[in-house]
C-alpha cells in the first residue's frame, strides 16, 4: 500500500548540532547552550569565541524550512470555508464542522467536557474527544508499517500486513534515535483516533453522518440544504449544472470542497509557534523552555521525541511532533463518558468499534493514533477517551502509570487496582511497557520529578500558534 512519503532521520546538521550533547536535542550544541566554551589559550581567540556564542536560549543553528505556500484560496476552496461554517447541513440545523474544530482553539473543540455534543437535537454525547484539525496535511495513508522503497502499486491486504508484522521485531522507541523505530511493521498513518479514514474527505463524511455528531441523515437531505443554500449558485457553477440532479454527487462534492479549504487554507498548517521561531533563529527559549526542551529529548527522562518528532524532515519539512503511529498506553476508563456507564463497553481502538477491519488482529485492540503535539497546551482534555484534564496529569500518568497505578485506576469489588482498566482482560498485555517512561517498574523512581515535569510544560506551550516576539 503507498501513501505519501515519511522523510525521517537525522540529518548533518542535526549531527552538528549535537556533537557535544547526546540526549537527542535537536540543533543545541553543547557549547551554546551549557555556555561551556572551551577555554581559549589565546586572549583574542577567547575573545572571539566571546562574541560568537549565541545568546541564551538561542538556536545555535538557525532553518529556513519549506512550509506550504501561501496563496489566495482557489474557488473550490473558499467554497470550503462556506461549507466547513454552515451548521444547516447537520440534522439539528445547529452544529457545523466549526462547532466543534473551532477555529479560536487551533481547530479543537471549544468546551472543557471529554465529548462534544450532536444528534438530532444536539443533545447526544459523542464517544471520543475531538482531535484537532491543524496539522494534517502531510498525514499519510493508513498502513501496517512504512512504505517499501521505490515504486510500489500493489495493494497488500492489511491481514497480510498484520500477518508479515507479526514475524518482526519490534524496534525499542529511544529520543536517541527515534528514526530507528520508522521501519517497525506496526499500524500507522491514517485520519480519528483509529484510522479508518485514509483523506481529509473521507473523514468529513465520518462526522456528517454519524448519528452522534452531525447526523445530516442521507446524502439527499444534504442535497436539500445546499439546494437552498446561499452558495447554491457557487456549487453549481463550479461543479456544473446536474450536480443537484444527484444527491450522492452533490454531497461527495461538498466534501471535497471542504478538504481544498483544509489542505489550502494557511490557518490549518500555520507554523507560528515560538517553536518555528526558534528553528529559525527568531526566538530565545526561557531557562524552563530550554530544560523542558532537553527533558523532551532525553532518552532517560521523558523520551517524548520518540514519538512525537521535533527533528524537520530530510527534504526540510517543519515537524509535526508525531511519528504517526499507534501505541496503546493503557488510559484509564473514563466515568464521565456516557458510552462507560455500560461496563461491558469497551472502545479498543484499531478493533473498534468504528472500525471492523482489523476486530480479528487482537494484538492491536487497545491502540490509537499518537496525535500531533503543536498547540497540545490549548487542549481542555487529553487522550482518546478525555479522561485527563491538563498537561500535569497527563505527564504524571506517563511517569507514574505502573509505578503509582492507585492514582490512576479503579478498583474492583474486593479492593484490588484494576490496572488498564478501560481494557478487556485480553487485551492488557498490549499495553506499551518496554518504551521509556512505561517501562518504570515499582521501586524505580519516576523518569521525571513534579519540577522537570512544569519544565516539559513550559516547552510544551512553545508549539502554540500566534507566537509574537516582544516589541512586534
Amino acid at each position: 500500500m503507498t501513501s505519501p512519503r515519511r522523510a525521517r532521520g537525522v540529518t548533518d546538521w542535526q549531527r552538528a548540532g549535537a556533537a557535544g550533547w547526546r540526549a537527542g536535542a535537536l540543533l543545541l550544541a553543547a557549547a551554546a547552550i551549557l555556555g561551556l566554551t572551551p577555554r581559549a589559550a589565546d586572549p583574542a581567540v577567547r575573545g572571539t569565541a566571546e562574541a560568537q556564542r549565541p545568546a541564551p536560549g538561542c538556536n545555535p543553528h538557525p532553518l529556513a524550512l519549506r512550509e506550504p505556500a501561501r496563496q489566495p484560496l482557489s474557488a473550490v476552496a473558499q467554497l470550503g470555508a462556506k461549507l466547513f461554517h454552515d451548521a444547516r447541513l447537520s440534522g439539528s440545523g445547529r452544529l457545523s464542522c466549526a462547532s466543534c474544530h473551532s477555529p479560536a482553539h487551533a481547530y479543537g473543540p471549544p468546551n472543557s467536557g471529554p465529548v462534544m455534543l450532536g444528534g438530532p437535537r444536539l443533545d447526544t454525547p459523542g464517544v471520543r474527544a475531538v482531535p484537532s484539525l491543524r496539522y494534517l496535511y502531510r498525514q499519510p495513508a493508513f498502513s501496517i508499517g512504512p512504505d517499501s522503497a521505490g515504486d510500489n502499486d500493489q495493494v497488500i491486504p492489511l491481514a497480510q500486513q498484520a500477518a508479515q508484522a507479526a514475524a518482526s521485531v519490534r524496534v525499542r522507541k529511544t529520543a536517541a534515535a527515534p528514526q530507528s523505530a520508522a521501519a517497525n511493521l506496526v499500524p500507522q498513518g491514517g485520519l480519528f483516533w483509529d484510522g479508518r479514514a485514509d483523506t481529509l474527505q473521507q473523514q468529513i463524511n465520518g462526522p456528517l453522518y454519524n448519528p452522534l455528531e452531525m447526523a445530516a441523515g442521507s446524502p439527499a437531505r444534504v442535497l436539500d440544504r445546499l439546494r437552498t443554500a446561499p452558495y447554491a449558485s457557487s456549487f453549481v457553477r463550479l461543479f456544473g449544472r446536474g450536480v443537484f440532479e444527484n444527491p450522492r454527487l452533490a454531497a461527495d462534492e461538498a466534501l471535497f470542497a471542504i478538504a481544498r479549504y483544509q489542505i489550502e487554507s494557511p490557518d490549518f498548517h500555520p507554523f507560528t509557534s515560538k517553536f518555528d521561531a526558534w528553528l529559525a533563529g527568531k526566538a530565545r527559549f526561557t531557562a524552563a523552555q530550554l530544560r523542558g526542551y532537553r527533558l523532551f529529548n532525553d532518552p532517560g527522562a521523558g523520551n517524548c521525541a520518540a514519538c512525537h518528532l521535533d527533528t524537520p524532515t530530510r527534504d526540510g519539512l517543519p515537524p509535526l511532533f508525531t511519528d504517526f503511529q499507534y501505541e496503546a498506553l493503557g488510559a484509564p476508563r473514563n466515568p464521565a463518558l456516557a458510552v462507560n456507564r455500560d461496563p461491558r463497553y469497551y472502545d479498543l481502538g484499531l478493533c473498534g468499534p468504528y472500525r471492523s477491519d482489523l476486530s480479528r488482529q487482537t494484538q492491536y485492540c487497545g491502540m490509537f493514533l499518537t496525535p500531533s503535539l503543536r498547540n497540545v497546551a490549548t487542549r481542555h482534555v487529553f487522550f482518546h477517551n478525555g479522561v485527563f484534564r491538563s498537561l500535569e496529569q497527563v505527564l504524571d500518568f506517563y511517569v507514574n502509570r505502573d509505578l503509582h497505578p492507585a492514582r490512576f485506576y479503579s478498583r474492583d469489588a474486593s479492593g484490588r487496582v484494576v490496572r488498564y482498566d478501560d481494557l478487556p482482560p485480553r487485551y492488557r498485555g498490549n499495553v506499551d511497557r518496554v518504551d521509556a517512561p512505561l517501562n518504570r517498574r515499582p521501586g524505580d523512581p519516576p523518569a521525571l520529578t513534579r519540577a522537570q515535569i512544569r519544565d516539559v510544560i513550559a516547552f510544551l506551550e512553545t508549539l502554540t500558534d500566534g507566537y509574537r516576539a516582544a516589541g512586534r
